[in-house]
């Protein structure tokens, strides 16, 4: 049976539409004049009562939430996962991998293969590599002890899994890995991050085939005016990009600076660890304690690792801090991630997937839709 969203504020790609209806069921169907009331006098009917609505959010980058990590190489971590995360508006997510042993990421590699699709929230759109090819000198807090040569082994017996691999392009047969990937797998994105790369070597990255940067101004040689670093060679480029929008991982004025130069190649992303939407207190990420206070997850050094940042709380910062309009926050976490993964989601339009949110004016999340069943509703 078909279902149609009446009395909503629709978010398109660029504007919001008034006084329409969606219809769908996996997919969406069509989207009609209120007044075309034939067309779903028949559907089951969701009123969103003047809420608005958009195409569910997308997160490139997220370890975990709920407690469990996607480290944790279970069917059961996936699955908790990928129900939290609906509370946040996330539907679709790229479960990602820390730097730890290869027997870890593979295991973690094997779960995900084998239990993905067997997840009932949130959709597992496939898996984001951040390492192990990666430089020690800006590892963050990945474990520098199991940083490892670019290497063709795990990439070709899941290539069909990985979607997104964050590497540094400098170091020893980085470019090589690069130039690899880009013709053997052109459909996984190259990501460079956790990279202490110069300018050039940037620049030269990106001509090889990375078309994506990870966490822009966190683990990357940043900009000085005589060396503008990966920072710099990101912003002086067209290549996609995202950002921790949580006021920690980058200041204020950073977010605005990010926002005027990117624009549309901005993406949002949480990078939430096992802490995100728990309470403060004692986790770890890759093996590694952590500490969650105050909305800050850090290792015992103080070095930050990871974030606690809820996917709609990173569109109400960006609302807060830059000049982003609503319809803007919201193509950063729909429409350009979609495209970057060349994927038919991030959009109400008719053919794409039914992944959709209703939130109110604060960004609260009221109901969260996955293949045109409605998998969560505020209590």
């Amino acid at each position: 049976m078909l279902s149609a969203i009446i009395n909503a504020k629709i978010i398109l790609g660029d504007r919001i539409l008034e006084d329409h209806v969606v219809i769908f069921d996996q997919s969406i169907k069509d989207v009609v004049h209120k007044n075309e009331s034939g067309k779903y006098e028949n559907c089951h009917i969701v009123d969103a009562k003047g809420a608005y609505l958009s195409s569910g959010f997308i997160d490139l980058h997220i370890h975990g939430s709920g407690g469990a990590d996607t480290m944790d190489a279970s069917p059961d971590a996936l699955k908790t996962i990928s129900d939290t995360v609906l509370q946040t508006g996330t539907t679709s997510f790229l479960a990602t991998t820390m730097t730890m042993s290869k027997g870890d990421i593979v295991n973690a590699l094997v779960n995900i293969r084998d239990n993905a699709k067997l997840v009932s929230g949130a959709l597992i759109l496939g898996v984001h590599m951040e390492g192990p090819f990666i430089n020690s000198a800006q590892c963050g807090a990945q474990d520098a002890e199991f940083i490892q040569k670019p290497s063709m082994e795990i990439i070709d017996e899941f290539a069909s899994y990985i979607k997104m691999i964050t590497l540094a392009p400098e170091v020893a047969g980085g470019m090589k890995f690069v130039e690899k990937i880009n013709i053997k797998y052109p459909h996984i994105i190259l990501s460079i991050g956790h990279s202490n790369a110069s300018y050039e070597e940037a620049q030269d990255g990106f001509e090889a085939g990375i078309s994506h940067a990870t966490h822009l101004g966190n683990a990357m040689s940043g900009f000085h005016h005589r060396l503008p670093g990966v920072l710099g060679a990101v912003l002086d480029s067209h290549i996609t990009c995202d950002i921790i929008a949580d006021g920690i991982h980058t200041h204020q004025a950073s977010l605005r600076i990010f926002w005027e130069q990117k624009k549309d190649k901005l993406i949002l992303i949480t990078d939430a660890m096992r802490a995100g939407c728990m309470k403060c207190g004692a986790y770890n990420l890759g093996g590694q304690a952590v500490n969650v206070s105050e909305g800050k997850a850090t290792l015992a050094d103080g070095r930050l690792a990871g974030s606690v940042l809820k996917m709609n709380d990173a569109l109400a910062n960006m609302i807060k801090f830059t000049d982003m309009t609503l319809v803007e926050v919201i193509y950063s976490v729909t429409v350009a991630p979609a495209k970057k993964l060349g994927i038919k989601k991030g959009a109400i339009e008719v053919g794409y997937d039914a992944d959709m949110v209703l939130f109110d004016e604060k960004l609260d999340i009221l109901t969260t839709i996955v293949g045109g069943k409605i998998k969560y509703t505020k209590g």
